[in-house]
């Protein structure tokens, strides 16, 4: 448990300095001189270059989100996996805490929607419908619901695919 702990923690942080030194170079990095940097001369024929956005996006793949919804998995694993996912969220956004609104836009904010457009899980993720929704193994949106500005529960309907059914699986902060 400790070692679960110890490797989600490295995780955040992890993304959390990589985000901002992604920011800090992209936003709000040390202004350089049009003396220092010479302006690049493209040939005659090279078509124009695109405008590089202004927030950098982090890389999709995740370390966290890989085993969601793996083959081999569990839902109560898939479940820790999303509490892991909004942990990481509230730890590079504290102002913000979890991320708010209904299934789909819990998941646009993972996937990169959120002020750094920093990305969580990858918006081509097995767990993602084709509605935007994060899913259960057995293709049922998860219901997110917020208890706190910190704290979510995440129900599953499980293998029936109802909700208060006997299979379900939720990931509830405050034990009940």
């Amino acid at each position: 448990m400790l070692s679960r702990r110890l490797l989600v923690v490295a995780a955040a942080l992890l993304l959390g300095l990589a985000a901002f030194f992604l920011l800090r170079n992209r936003v709000g990095g040390p202004a350089r001189s049009a003396a220092a940097v010479p302006a690049p001369v493209a040939p005659p024929s090279a078509p124009p270059r695109q405008p590089t956005p202004a927030v950098a996006t982090a890389v999709a793949d995740s370390p966290i989100a890989d085993a969601l919804n793996a083959p081999d998995g569990t839902i109560r694993r898939d479940i820790e996996i999303l509490h892991e996912l909004m942990s990481a969220f509230q730890t590079n956004f504290p102002r913000l805490g979890n991320p708010v609104g209904e299934n789909a836009e819990i998941t646009a904010a993972l996937t990169g929607a959120n002020p750094a457009k920093f990305v969580f899980l990858s918006p081509r993720h097995r767990a993602i419908n084709a509605r935007g929704e994060l899913c259960d193994r057995w293709g049922t949106p998860f219901r997110f619901h917020q208890l706190s500005g910190t704290q979510m529960e995440i129900r599953s309907a499980g293998p029936d695919r109802k909700f208060a059914t006997a299979d379900d699986a939720e990931f509830n902060p405050w034990p009940k």
